[in-house]
């Protein structure tokens, strides 16, 4: 691993570290609504479980709440997630072609998987991270088929 990548790493890092908790803290919104909790707190029903009081809301719902109605910093900290992802990825599978491709096809596979998680919401959040998912997920699928079928660096065709 080069200098530059470590440095993008830490970087990356670092930012998602922040946006972590600007996402948290801003989640945290769903304790004082309680008419929100039956739709927005998945983690905490998980156990069949009905929150009856803030604190027995899972900490994990606080992303779920702030994804739906404060998705800015969600958004980002996605974004963040998936380029630390896509760079340890080509730190690992630089030096093979196709097991870069089948990491980029496998990483647009999840991203088209989770867009069906998504898909169905009403709500600003929703429609966002739709998208996002949607498009991330095809750019992934099209870099995958570019890196695999991509000309060998030393092929070059006379005119």
């Amino acid at each position: 691993m080069t200098f530059n990548h470590l440095l993008q790493m830490i970087i990356a890092a670092l930012f998602l570290m922040v946006f972590t908790f600007c996402t948290w803290y801003e989640g945290s919104e769903i304790l004082d609504r309680p008419w929100e909790w039956k739709y927005s707190t998945h983690f905490t029903q998980v156990n069949d479980d009905q929150a009856m009081e803030a604190s027995d809301i899972s900490n994990l719902d606080h992303f779920v709440y702030a994804a739906k109605f404060k998705p800015l910093f969600p958004f980002l900290m996605v974004t963040i997630a998936s380029y630390f992802t896509i760079l340890t990825g080509y730190i690992l599978f630089k030096r093979s072609i196709k097991k870069m491709a089948l990491f980029l096809l496998g990483l647009g596979v999840l991203f088209l998987l989770s867009t069906g998680l998504v898909s169905n919401s009403p709500t600003v959040g929703g429609e966002i991270f739709t998208a996002f998912f949607l498009i991330g997920g095809m750019i992934a699928i099209i870099g995958a088929a570019l890196y695999y079928f991509r000309m060998p660096t030393g092929f070059h065709t006379k005119v």
